[in-house]
């Protein structure tokens, strides 16, 4: 039976990295996951078994720690860009993919003052780097995920379409609570990549303050602001699963329960999702 590879793909991937800057006082750490991915015309290698174009996964490997070594790491962005100008020059490369999550620690607090040298992990929050490098076109994208968030109030979910399966009740006033992932890509040349600090504050300062009256209304808002903070973000895309938090029911013993005291449930939940692009004024 005739066949043919239509698509290829092959890379390393969790590719750990942490550096120390020993330089800066106090010292600096940048904790690093790497995925590298290539594709291209690596037929053979499949059909044939002609490793001659093929770059060893585990070069890819030394390759990131060769580089780490050179390169500041100031940004994320700016090291997986070179990564990926680097492994676009090999042989038979159409595209190079390279996927990071940074894991960020902070400062120990000893004395309440952050220790030069001793980090905590601030948790589950990560950012993320997406850098494709395909026909001499270079695409940045920013994103963070993991950044758990909750309000006790201002938000409302009423309204909505009622059928024989609808047990839900009009909310006016409840929690809303979630874990943010998004990303946004930059225009083309951009590389003042410090500002994806701007894009955290505006998406966490608007969850804060909009008076929600839905997860899809709030995670608008959070776009618009996001657009606003960077005029050379072109789109943001972000995910907000609903961390629910239903009101206990208390009566049974007695008691009244005023929006106090709730039960977090992990499963099942909603996902709510969107890409909120700049549009032509």
């Amino acid at each position: 039976m005739p066949a043919a590879i239509t698509w290829n793909r092959y890379g390393k991937s969790h590719v750990r990295l942490v550096k120390v800057r020993r330089g800066a006082d106090p010292h600096d750490i940048v904790d690093l996951t790497l995925d590298v991915a290539l594709e291209g015309a690596f037929e053979p290698v499949y059909t044939d078994g002609d490793n001659r174009s093929c770059v060893a996964t585990d070069t890819m490997k030394n390759t990131v720690y060769a580089f780490a070594r050179r390169d500041p790491i100031d940004h994320v962005e700016a090291f997986a860009s070179r990564l990926a100008e680097h492994f676009a020059a090999k042989p038979g490369v159409s595209l190079v993919r390279i996927d990071a999550a940074e894991h960020p620690w902070d400062g120990l607090p000893v004395a309440g003052r952050p220790h030069p040298d001793a980090f905590v992990r601030r948790g589950q929050e990560e950012w993320t780097v997406l850098v494709t490098r395909s026909a001499g076109t270079l695409t940045v994208t920013s994103g963070l995920r993991g950044l758990v968030v909750l309000k006790t109030a201002d938000s409302a979910f009423s309204g909505f379409p009622r059928d024989e399966y609808t047990t839900l009740p009009d909310t006016p006033d409840r929690i809303l609570a979630t874990s943010i992932t998004a990303a946004w890509q930059y225009a083309s040349g951009f590389s003042d990549f410090a500002v994806r600090t701007a894009v955290r504050t505006a998406l966490v300062e608007m969850f804060a303050a909009h008076r929600s009256e839905s997860v899809q209304h709030t995670l608008f808002a959070m776009g618009e602001a996001a657009l606003a903070a960077c005029p050379d973000v072109t789109d943001i895309q972000i995910s907000l699963p609903n961390r629910h938090h239903l009101l206990v029911e208390l009566a049974p013993f007695g008691l009244d329960n005023p929006n106090e005291v709730f039960v977090a449930t992990d499963q099942p939940f909603g996902v709510i999702e969107a890409r909120i692009s700049r549009t032509a004024s």
